[in-house]
């Protein structure tokens, strides 16, 4: 188990598979200089950048691994459990999911901080590098990944927003002019010190990208104007998110009906709606061994042969993970997005009738409600069918091939929500008429003014922003962003209601965003840099909440 803090790292040269070694040079300059002396070290430091995010054990090791270790996709799902749209039933991510994980003498405190981190130290190896022109692109793609990092660190630990909160604690900034001694009094930077230094690399990475080539698993000039969007959007400056979304979508189109449904490709494939993602390979350290358990798939796929395979912890192990039962309700029969969602119709159904009914959602409706009977005690309600194991029949058949899959980490669907939030709050008319032609893509019956409730006495979205929002929780459902939009908007957590699918004992409302929400800075950090201050203390609510009235 790793439990480095910011200034270890820096006795380590990162390696090229993100692994961290356990050398202690004189200095930081030196481990670079011996690094970068290998004539294709900078290139392979910069093909890590993409391949580290996934595939690889980062923090635990290949003898030692975590079945929640399997890079930015579990990050992804750790921040979406820990508010109220996906309802963890599993194990490994139920430390997130049910409070438990952010006590800062914890592994689990620990994990994001040492895996973000040592990305962020392979950023600033090759930061580091002079330029010239065979660099560009390689130096360009570190500045946007560690812009992207920086933010998910400062959504993560601060705990209020850059729009809240200027001067609200953050993380410390380590970049490549950062000394080992300079990190043991390291302060953390407030919200308006954090998101001014990832505009500052976004500026470098806009310039050092111009001429790189497109390719969906590596940083490109779209992902930076996105990137620049979403960081836009979370300071409110609406005039340049709007312009940074709009340039961000220059090439894609939308998923189609038969694209978000398919039953062989949903979310596994790229398409011409992704703009940024990952990829597993069937010779990953995280599918090849522990039977592929420790991988993203692993958690989110659930059709996946009980006879044949057995493995998964979503499809067979009984932790699947769950569209929160108030959102599914909320969706229209008329929206497509509602077809990668079992109906929780089917819990009062006999199992025969139940089976029939599912088979419009897959081919093996006869898995799904074996699945719900043993994880759910119900006939599926609620199971997500948006993330589809890769291979067809063989990949279903061998979750070493079917679990092989990639993930969507920016998709042009984002970007036109970015755009129309940002329109409408400059000039609201005109952001709904953008929604409006977004969501009539989903569901040709939507009019607007119907998903404005609001969560929370203290929100500060607007009523047009809950519609923003509600588009949001659905189209990006599992993908990572829920958590941090409750955070932007002050929203309140509601698991509490009648019917809701809540795991008993978890089931709280918060009339803001929850405190658990905010991680907490390991105590390895605070040992050893003695400037860094913890931004957060949360504490697990005691039973649950008074159920609240929402339908």
């Amino acid at each position: 188990m790793k439990t480095l803090n910011i200034a270890i790292l820096f006795a380590a040269a990162a390696g090229l598979a993100s692994c961290i070694d356990e050398v202690e040079p004189k200095s930081s300059s030196a481990t670079k200089e011996q690094v970068f002396a290998v004539p294709s070290a900078f290139q392979g430091f910069v093909d890590n950048l993409s391949t580290s995010l996934s595939g690889q054990f980062i923090y635990g090791t290949d003898d030692d691994s975590y079945p929640y270790d399997f890079g930015y996709p579990s990050m992804m799902l750790m921040r979406d459990v820990m508010g109220q749209d996906v309802v963890c039933t599993g194990t490994w991510f139920s430390m997130w999911y049910q409070c438990y994980a952010l006590r800062a003498n914890t592994r689990y405190a620990q994990y994001p901080w040492t895996v973000y981190y040592g990305w962020i130290k392979t950023c600033n190896m090759i930061i580091g590098n002079e330029v010239e022109d065979r660099k560009r692109v390689g130096i360009g793609r570190a500045y946007a990944t560690r812009a992207m990092l920086y933010s998910d660190l400062a959504q993560l630990y601060a705990s209020k927003t850059y729009a809240i909160d200027k001067n609200c604690k953050t993380v410390p900034i380590v970049d490549e002019n950062t000394t080992a001694d300079d990190a043991t009094h390291n302060p953390n930077a407030t919200n308006e010190q954090i998101w001014e230094f990832i505009l500052s690399d976004l500026n470098k990475a806009e310039e050092y990208l111009q001429d790189a080539k497109f390719d969906v698993y590596e940083i490109s000039l779209p992902v930076v104007y996105g990137l620049k969007a979403r960081a836009y959007l979370i300071m409110q400056r609406w005039a340049e998110a709007e312009k940074y979304a709009k340039l961000a979508q220059e090439g894609f189109t939308m998923m189609s009906k038969e694209q978000w449904t398919d039953q062989m490709t949903g979310f596994n494939t790229p398409n011409s709606s992704w703009m940024f993602g990952v990829k597993y390979n069937e010779d990953d350290a995280n599918i090849r061994l522990n039977d592929g358990d420790s991988s993203w798939a692993a958690q989110m796929c659930i059709e996946i042969n009980p006879e044949t395979s057995g493995c998964g912890y979503a499809a067979n192990y009984g932790q699947p993970n769950c569209i929160d039962r108030h959102l599914f309700e909320t969706i229209p029969a008329s929206d497509f997005r509602r077809d990668v969602f079992v109906d929780f119709a089917v819990d009062e159904m006999s199992k025969a009738d139940a089976t029939e009914y599912i088979s419009r959602y897959t081919e093996h409706p006869e898995w799904i409600v074996k699945n719900g009977n043993s994880s759910l005690k119900t006939n599926g309600g609620g199971l997500e069918l948006k993330f589809r194991p890769t291979g067809g029949k063989e990949g279903r058949d061998n979750q070493l091939i079917g679990f092989a899959v990639s993930v969507p980490l920016m998709r042009v669907e984002e970007m036109k929500l970015i755009e129309a939030e940002a329109a409408g709050m400059q000039d609201e008319g005109r952001g709904i008429a953008l929604l409006t032609e977004f969501a009539q893509t989903r569901d040709e019956n939507y009019v607007y003014g119907k998903h404005n409730e609001a969560y929370g006495s203290a929100s500060i979205a607007t009523a047009f922003q809950n519609e923003i929002w509600w588009q949001r929780r659905v189209e990006l459902w599992g993908e990572g962003f829920s958590g941090f939009d409750m955070k932007r908007y002050n929203k309140g957590i509601i698991r509490s209601y009648e019917n809701t699918n809540h795991l008993d004992n978890y089931q709280w409302n918060t009339a803001t965003p929850a405190d658990w929400m905010t991680f907490i800075i390991p105590n390895t950090e605070r040992d050893y840099n003695l400037s860094c201050d913890q931004t957060s203390t949360p504490i697990a609510p005691s039973g649950n909440s008074t159920p609240t009235v929402i339908f």
